[in-house]
């Protein structure tokens, strides 16, 4: 089987607490970069750490959450977010957190409901708690919210920012959606076509809550299409 090279030279670093989002043309190496990250595949040179510690594999610590939720059917809400408790043996002296999550995502009268009752959005949820109970140092969001229809987005992406806001979990979000970068992040970090490449990385200083109809939000968001028309990116403007 023919090898790829898919990212090269890639240096990344987060700040305990930031939330920075990752954008770039489809195939350049976003998704693999966030499984090198999860621990869930292993590069082939260079390191990566979180904090003084390299990873070596998956770990409750670093959580990921992607486009399906991945719910599991056959169980109910409630088993569903408390699914890594037990897979970690630990759900006996944290069980009182399922509740705490439940009301945290805004699905504690969904306890007993299954995944076909719910909602694109509110399955998205179970999917964001299930992952934040684990209290994970760094939470990765694999367009977690691009399957959802445009007005559940927007309401979605405020939800995520109550819950950073709420934690401080360390976020690394990738989305082709640049009005959802804008809105979302501390940071913005564009990579080049494959083999893929940090080309740049743009500070948002826009106080939030953002406007994204604001002169600020529309001229960052021309800049940032601009410089991805030339990377020859099939991006969206907004949600």
């Amino acid at each position: 089987m023919t090898r790829r090279l898919a990212l090269d030279a890639v240096s990344v670093s987060l700040a305990a607490g930031e939330l920075v989002s990752l954008v770039g043309p489809s195939g350049c190496g976003k998704s693999t970069l966030l499984r090198l990250i999860a621990g869930l595949d292993s590069p082939d040179s260079g390191e990566l750490l979180i904090g003084s510690e390299p990873i070596t594999g998956p770990n409750a610590e670093r959580g990921l959450v992607f486009q399906d939720p991945n719910l599991f059917p056959w169980l109910t809400v409630r088993r569903n977010i408390q699914a890594g408790l037990v897979a970690r043996d630990v759900l006996h002296e944290k069980r009182d957190e399922v509740d705490e999550f439940m009301r945290l995502v805004g699905l504690d009268g969904f306890a007993n409901a299954y995944p076909h009752h719910l909602s694109g959005g509110m399955a998205q949820r179970v999917a964001l708690a299930r992952a934040l109970i684990n209290h994970p140092r760094v939470l990765l969001l694999d367009e977690p919210l691009g399957a959802l229809d445009a007005f559940t987005r927007m309401r979605m992406q405020d939800e995520v920012l109550r819950l950073w806001q709420a934690r401080r979990t360390t976020m690394l979000l990738v989305t082709h959606d640049i009005d959802e970068a804008i809105y979302m992040s501390d940071r913005i970090l564009i990579m080049t076509q494959r083999p893929g490449r940090i080309d740049r990385t743009i500070p948002i200083d826009l106080e939030r809550p953002r406007d994204r109809s604001s002169g600020e939000f529309l001229q960052l968001r021309g800049e940032i299409l601009e410089l991805l028309h030339f990377a020859g990116s099939a991006v969206t403007a907004g949600a």
